[in-house]
């Protein structure tokens, strides 16, 4: 598993390394290379990975993607650390590019890996037909503004210091987080050219695979440490954050989260040992260190 996710990670990174480099030099590259390789191990392209490894899509295919996912999780987090987001001064270990660049230079970095998404999905170096290039660029658009990260993370700041349903909190999280995870998912029957109905159910595990990641992600606020998270913990409950953990508990959440886990691996059992990959990374997400 872990030399799986380090094989993606460093062909993912190659990848965009080299697609940054044939481009001509501006005075932003340093800030958004600052913020794309800042660490992180590259869950949501090893979800990709996965699903593509079912569907059996050609491996290099689903690295062109997956940087372009990963700029967009990139520029989605160089966002939220800014002061008028939610204030945080380390990310991965090291400062936020806002710390380290200022404040408008962390935006403009931002915007540029939004953007530079778009370019490497509608590049001549993804080989697939323009038909379902488009197709990918509407659906991570979707994923990634009002309807997906964007709208996401308005919710989660406006539900501040509110007593918020577990209805709406779970609508926040699957926005804010589950809609890439989501746009991984649908990715390789998009690619097959799979039916609506088909895409639609992979788009809806991959919401529930991203709610597992982000409930893990709170579990490991309230519990962990600042050492491995590589950020500060202990800070949704100073902001007044909505949680599943504000509303049900600590334990009651991770319950929750293990039934979540549960009915998101029963959906891939018709895959039999195709889905041995993907079952391991589900596996992963909830037990990171908390």
């Amino acid at each position: 598993m872990h030399k799986e996710l380090i094989k993606i990670a460093q062909d993912t990174n190659l990848f965009l390394k080299n697609f940054i480099k044939s481009q001509k030099k501006t005075e932003l590259i340093s800030p958004m290379s600052y913020g794309l390789f800042s660490g992180g191990k590259k869950i949501r392209s090893k979800i990709l990975a996965d699903i593509g490894y079912i569907f059996n899509i050609d491996y290099k295919t689903l690295i062109i993607i997956g940087s372009a996912v990963e700029c967009i999780h990139a520029y989605s987090l160089i966002h939220d650390d800014l002061p008028c987001m939610d204030n945080d001064d380390m990310r991965r270990g090291k400062p936020s590019t806002h710390k380290k660049f200022g404040e408008s230079t962390a935006v403009l970095a931002g915007n540029s890996l939004l953007t530079l998404a778009y370019e490497i999905l509608s590049s001549n170096k993804l080989k697939l037909k323009d038909s379902i290039k488009l197709e990918l660029i509407k659906k991570i658009s979707e994923c990634s503004g009002h309807q997906g990260i964007a709208g996401g993370q308005y919710l989660d700041l406006n539900f501040e210091h509110k007593k918020v349903s577990q209805k709406r909190i779970i609508e926040m999280e699957i926005k804010k987080t589950g809609k890439l995870f989501s746009f991984c998912c649908m990715t390789p029957l998009i690619i097959k050219q799979r039916n609506v109905r088909e895409i639609s159910k992979f788009a809806n595990i991959g919401s529930e695979i991203g709610l597992l990641f982000q409930v893990a992600d709170d579990l490991i606020d309230f519990q962990g440490s600042s050492l491995s998270a590589g950020k500060k913990t202990h800070k949704d409950e100073k902001k007044g954050k909505a949680t599943l953990i504000s509303l049900l508990g600590y334990k009651n959440t991770i319950n929750y989260s293990e039934k979540l886990k549960n009915n998101i691996l029963k959906k891939f059992r018709s895959y039999g040992d195709n889905s041995n990959k993907i079952n391991k990374t589900i596996d992963f997400i909830l037990n990171r260190e908390k």
